[in-house]
Formats: structure tokens, C-alpha cells, sequence
């Protein structure tokens, strides 16, 4: 079953953000950004994925519940509550993102431990809420798989297979927000919206080392630059022994796993 919570009616900015990915120097970024613009915890949105390719799980999942903002479940946090072995993304067996994933979801585990119920135990899946006259879900992935790559390339009936399942549990809605992938970006189908808030532990993709967060307001949603010691994270991923090449990743802006992407999204 999928535990929904509804947020009810949210007015103002509303910060919208996911993959934290282990990379706490990223997640202060996001808190002091929401801080510096007058955005409290009750409207920001967390899309999951606390932990993955950094150095600092714990930390995060530490600074994330002391924030208070509403999350839903990544994959990565579900597969931690359920002591499974991996991150559950269903990488395809010897790739660069399958070995990688075995290092790091080692490491944060070794991290969390049995502190995972605490931190999650009751978090929901998706969140409903409205704003501005426009009523949202917010869910990780898919719909039927958490940790399904939904791309700004799929075809139209891909978000509309989504959009059908999604409304099956939640009722009409006008828009869906999302995460996992790690590409920000919003796609209209025909009067509903895609919007993927992008992820802050890592960059796009793009060759820049900034992420990415988004912000909600009355005139729909904007993507954000988030700048914040690349340094740091990558060198604490290296003392760490965290060296797949996302640590060169984090500075350079580019994905050492790009066979994850469709081949439209490949530089």
C-alpha cells in the first residue's frame, strides 16, 4: 500500500528539493538558501534520497530531521529500513552506476545502522498538497517504481501512464512533483505538468559544479543554481575511500555513469 500524506493548502514560496545524497555541505547549502529567503521547514519539500554517493549519510539524514521540512521515501531510504543489500535501483549488472552503488550504499549503511526506523520510520511515500489554486502529488520516482528514471525525454505516454496510476490513489491532480533521476526539469502534458525539482548532492550533468533546487510560487516553478564547497564534499568522499569518479563528478559538473542516461541526455 502507498502511505500518502495530504499537506493541505501551502501559500507562498515553496522550496522543493531531493538527492541530498550523502553530501551534507550541499544540504547546509539548500537550508541557509530557504533560511535566506524567508522559506520556513512547513514549505519546503523533500523528493528523497537522503543518502548515495558522498561521504556524509548520517550527517545528512541527522541535519534533514533536524530541519523539520516534509520528506517522502527515496529508494535509498526504503532499502536502508528494509536491510536490503543495495540501493535498489536496478542498475544494470557492471555498470559504472552498479558498481559504484555498491561502495557507497556499503557506506551508508555502515553509517545509519538501526537508526534507520528512527529517521523514517513514519515517513510517507507521497505527499498531496494545493497551491495557488493547483493541486499536486509529490512522489519520488513512478508511480509503480519508486526507483524508476522518468526522463525529459520519455515519450508523452509515459507521463501519462504515470499521471493515470497516480491519480488512481490520489484523486485529480494538476501537477506531479518528483526527484531520483537527478535532471531538473518540468514537461507539460496536455493540461497537467512533469516537474522534477533535480537533486542538490550532485550536479546534472551539465559541466558545471552547481545543483540544482526549485522554487514554487503563484507564477509556477523555477529551477535554482545551488553553489556550496565542491571541495569539501570531494575531498571527504576521498578520505572515505569513496573514489568511483563521482568525487571528479562533483567538481567537474559531469556524471562518470552517463550510461545511465538515454542517449538525447548524452553529451
Amino acid at each position: 500500500m502507498t502511505s500518502i500524506r495530504d499537506l493541505g493548502e501551502l501559500s507562498g514560496e515553496v522550496l522543493l528539493f531531493g538527492g541530498a545524497y550523502s553530501n551534507v555541505q550541499a544540504l547546509d547549502a539548500v537550508i541557509m538558501t530557504a533560511s535566506a529567503r524567508g522559506i520556513p521547514a512547513s514549505r519546503c519539500i523533500f523528493t528523497g534520497d537522503v543518502v548515495a554517493y558522498c561521504a556524509d549519510a548520517l550527517a545528512c539524514a541527522e541535519r534533514l530531521a533536524g530541519m523539520g521540512c516534509h520528506t517522502i521515501l527515496g529508494n535509498c531510504e526504503q532499502q536502508l529500513l528494509n536491510g536490503a543489500a543495495d540501493c535498489g535501483c536496478g542498475f544494470e549488472e557492471g555498470s559504472a552506476c552498479d558498481v559504484a552503488s555498491q561502495t557507497w550504499f556499503e557506506h551508508a549503511s555502515r553509517q545509519i545502522g538501526p537508526r534507520a526506523s528512527d529517521f523514517w520510520g513514519d515517513t510517507p511515500d507521497w505527499l498531496t498538497f494545493t497551491h495557488s489554486g493547483q493541486r499536486y502529488a509529490v512522489i519520488h520516482g513512478g508511480a509503480l517504481d519508486v526507483a524508476q528514471f522518468i526522463w525529459p525525454s520519455d515519450t508523452g505516454a509515459v507521463f501519462e501512464a504515470e499521471f493515470a496510476e497516480i491519480e488512481a490513489k490520489t484523486g485529480i491532480i494538476d501537477a506531479v512533483i518528483c526527484g531520483h533521476s537527478g535532471i531538473p526539469f518540468e514537461r507539460v502534458i496536455g493540461a497537467r505538468r512533469w516537474i522534477n525539482a533535480g537533486v542538490i548532492g550532485m550536479p546534472p550533468h551539465d559541466g558545471r559544479p552547481a545543483t540544482r533546487y526549485a522554487i514554487l510560487s503563484g507564477d509556477g516553478v523555477r529551477f535554482h543554481s545551488l553553489n556550496y564547497d565542491t571541495d569539501a564534499a570531494a575531498r571527504a568522499m576521498e578520505n572515505a575511500g569513496l573514489v568511483q569518479g563521482y568525487e571528479a563528478g562533483i567538481r567537474s559538473g559531469l556524471w562518470p555513469s552517463e550510461d545511465v542516461l538515454p542517449s538525447a541526455l548524452r553529451r
